[in-house]
């Protein structure tokens, strides 16, 4: 499901792009700054790229207890719980040279596009991937100090680039541990409730 968020925010902002400049070509790839071998990766040039920095377990409270009534009225399953997981993805700017005002402009409708459009999710967005709900964008607010070390470890060359908090991607496996009866199934605080 990773593959299938950042491929869908790239070409969501990708398209925005493409309409907004009248371009013929993307201006927006999912891609590694930096090649096995330690150089730029050339087919980034005069592009915006996203990349993963980081992911994150969501430390909102869920249930955690697996425990759901499907299987008729007499059985329940035993499912292992969803992980809820954000992903940190930086947009950078790749313009060098003469063509450095370019990658501003780029960066700067991206951050437009982002907040017209915060949250993809099945409506506003049909092609989103079955097994994800939403994807919400929020800005991250990185400190110097630590945008200097972040650079560092992705390659040394710091770029124009801003970072997102892509939130609440699930990850769920869907497999059965077990199958109980109703009466043996755990309570909890909801059926003591009655």
């Amino acid at each position: 499901m990773i593959y299938q968020a950042a491929s869908h925010i790239a070409f969501q902002l990708n398209q925005f792009l493409k309409q907004t400049f009248d371009l013929n070509e993307d201006i927006v790839l999912v891609s590694n700054l930096v090649g096995s071998d330690g150089n730029t990766a050339s087919h980034i040039d005069n592009k915006l790229v996203i990349f993963l920095v980081n992911l994150s377990k969501e430390t909102a409270p869920y249930s955690q207890n697996g425990f759901s009534s499907g299987g008729g009225a007499r059985r329940s399953v035993v499912s292992s719980p969803p992980i809820y997981l954000d992903l940190y993805l930086m947009v950078a700017a790749n313009f060098n040279g003469s063509n450095y005002l370019e990658g501003l402009k780029f960066i700067s409708y991206a951050i437009n596009f982002f907040q017209r459009m915060p949250v993809f999710d099945h409506h506003n967005s049909p092609d989103l991937d079955a097994n994800i709900e939403k994807l919400t964008m929020n800005i991250v607010n990185v400190n110097l100090h630590d945008l200097g070390s972040l650079w560092g470890m992705v390659n040394g060359k710091y770029l124009p680039s801003v970072l997102y908090q892509v939130r609440l991607l699930t990850f769920q496996s869907g497999d059965i541990q077990k199958q109980v009866s109703i009466l043996d199934a755990p309570q909890t605080d909801t059926q003591h409730q009655s």
